[in-house]
């Protein structure tokens, strides 16, 4: 891997997260290169890892799930086996978008997508409480 990226490069990353779906005839126009060079640029960037995918980013509101809620997480007993059963679960529902292992008073923080509070609050008793190395 080269690790090494010039002003280019950054301006073509900055382009591509904007607007990932852009073709790269309107990269090109934006960065003031050719076609074939910034092509090229993108393929490296790919494949030295500096690009690890492309994504859509989704309209919550549209899509009837415009509330978002965080939720701070405590394990009811700190073991490898519990922290594994909890990132295992949160994996596996659609309402939980991230989830990070924190430090202090509680174990972990998600962020979580759901219609609005009243369901919000049946998701955290039907959906958090059924896992069960978690307190609530």
């Amino acid at each position: 891997m080269t690790n090494s990226i010039d002003e280019i490069d950054l301006r073509i990353l900055s382009e591509l997260q904007n607007d990932g779906h852009q073709t790269v005839k309107e990269l090109s126009h934006k960065v003031n290169l050719s076609v074939s060079p910034v092509y090229e640029r993108v393929r490296r960037l790919e494949k030295e890892g500096y690009i690890k995918s492309y994504a859509a980013v989704l309209d919550a509101e549209k899509l009837d799930c415009g509330f978002v809620a965080f939720c701070y997480l405590k394990m009811k007993q700190h073991t490898f086996d519990n922290a594994t059963q909890i990132m295992q679960s949160v994996m596996h529902i659609p309402e939980i978008v991230e989830c990070y292992n924190i430090s202090g008073d509680y174990d972990f923080l998600l962020k979580i997508y759901v219609h609005n509070m009243k369901a919000y609050q049946e998701f955290v008793m039907r959906i958090l409480g059924e896992i069960g190395s978690v307190e609530i």
